[in-house]
């Protein structure tokens, strides 16, 4: 075979194969299909289907779940030592907590406003008695007594503290720590590339979880909590689409829809998998797809997935508290919606790494001193709220460090202006390039 025909036939490849959706439309079908499947197995009573669609979101979440500690853990361990390879880190890492505890109190400010205007639980039909006291409840005495380990098989945030200690000793070792953090970027790697095949099958999950949410939950039950169904979606689109959007445009100088542009893909897993750590790495590939340097964001991303829950730790902590205090009949003051805040500001590290609040909301309702009945009445409705919760959680995740970047004038402003594509779709791309260029001529 010639040259000019093998390279005429590379160049061809592409157009020959099949065409691929892309990665949203995947998701969108799947939600649309979960929908429907969900509505036909609880309209008419099919009981293998919903016991299927249950099975295939929890095999979805729990291939999540099952890389969620040890990614989280040299994740951590590495993003603190490439803090080495910037200039100014401490001061990169200051302004990161900055402007993750100034969104967060912006949104527990707009929690507090819808909470308080549209009364979510008036006229609801809940009673006292509807509720059920949770078995595991936090409290201040608990969340910082318990971020020191006492063992190697920890809870979460236990293992956050031992990967901070672990990354923080590896800096002052220097040199001599150089083998251990080869093997925990590698281990990394290995543990992201594995994450991703996980990531592939999301179309797949959303039709079992969407499915499965109403096949069991059905209209019903929402109709008993459709104002505060509302006032949580409401509030996630408001801090998204609005205060999100203004603090590119004022304070990164950048514009909103390259931002939504680039960092979709992490937003819409992030609805469907309910996960932000499980997110994570699609969310650190987007965010210096933005033009994040790439060692920043390897510590302001994982940082943000254990800290940063402007939806699951101040929205959703502060119209929870007015719903339950409403329930039961409990008047609040104005000292205790400024408490609120505070609890949502400082304690959203409460909320790292599970799929739902009911930590950060316990927090919040024990340092209030409110029934902890009020955690029953939103079990049943919680894993539709959460959706948009963890959606709104990592968009916020993306945006601090092109904030921060953009302030420190590290931002890559035009691959910012560039980023329009999943980096899901990203592989083929660069495989189907590779397949259309010409192959060299033998020497």
């Amino acid at each position: 075979m010639s040259v000019s025909s093998l390279t005429k036939s590379s160049a061809e490849s592409p157009a020959k194969k099949s065409f691929k959706a892309p990665f949203w439309a995947q998701i969108l079908a799947g939600l649309v299909l979960g929908v429907l499947l969900g509505w036909l197995a609880r309209s008419q009573d099919i009981s293998w289907l919903v016991t299927t669609l249950e099975k295939v979101g929890d095999i979805f979440i729990g291939l999540l779940k099952l890389a969620v500690a040890p990614l989280v853990f040299f994740a951590i361990l590495v993003s603190i030592t490439n803090l080495r390879k910037v200039n100014n880190a401490a001061r990169l890492a200051s302004r990161t907590l900055l402007w993750f505890m100034i969104t967060s109190l912006i949104a527990v400010a707009i929690g507090l406003v819808i909470g308080l205007v549209t009364n979510p639980g008036a006229g609801t039909g809940l009673t006292p008695a509807d509720g059920a006291k949770p078995e595991n409840t936090g409290s201040w005495i608990d969340f910082l007594t318990g971020i020191v380990p006492t063992d190697v098989i920890t809870p979460f945030t236990e293992l956050v503290f031992m990967a901070a200690v672990a990354g923080i000793a590896a800096l002052q070792l220097g040199e001599k720590a150089q083998p251990i953090l080869q093997l925990s970027e590698s281990v990394l790697e290995l543990l992201q590339k594995a994450l991703w095949w996980v990531i592939r099958l999301a179309p797949l999950g959303t039709v079992g979880l969407i499915g499965n949410a109403i096949a069991t939950y059905g209209w019903d039950l929402i109709g008993k909590y459709a104002t505060f169904t509302a006032d949580i979606y409401v509030g996630c689109a408001i801090v998204l689409f609005v205060v999100y959007p203004v603090l590119l445009a004022t304070v990164a100088k950048a514009n909103p829809l390259q931002f939504f542009k680039g960092a979709w893909p992490a937003i819409q897993l992030a609805f469907v998998s309910r996960s932000s750590v499980g997110t994570m790495p699609l969310t650190q590939k987007v965010t210096e797809r933005l033009g994040v340097p790439k060692e920043y964001a390897s510590f302001a991303v994982p940082f943000g997935a254990t800290t940063k829950m402007d939806g699951c730790a101040a929205i959703y902590p502060a119209i929870a508290a007015i719903f339950v205090a409403q329930i039961f009949g409990i008047d609040l003051g104005v000292g205790d919606y400024l408490l609120i805040a505070f609890v949502s500001v400082v304690g959203s590290a409460a909320t790292a790494g599970l799929t739902g609040a009911t930590v950060m909301l316990t927090l919040t309702l024990s340092t209030l001193g409110l029934p902890m009945e009020g955690v029953g009445l939103l079990l049943a409705i919680d894993p539709i709220l959460d959706m948009m919760r963890t959606a709104t959680n990592v968009a916020g995740q993306a945006l601090v460090p092109v904030i921060v970047a953009a302030r420190e004038g590290l931002l890559d402003r035009k691959a910012y202006d560039e980023a329009h594509s999943s980096p899901i779709d990203e592989p083929e791309r660069e495989q189907e390039k590779q397949a259309s260029e010409p192959v060299p001529a033998a020497a």
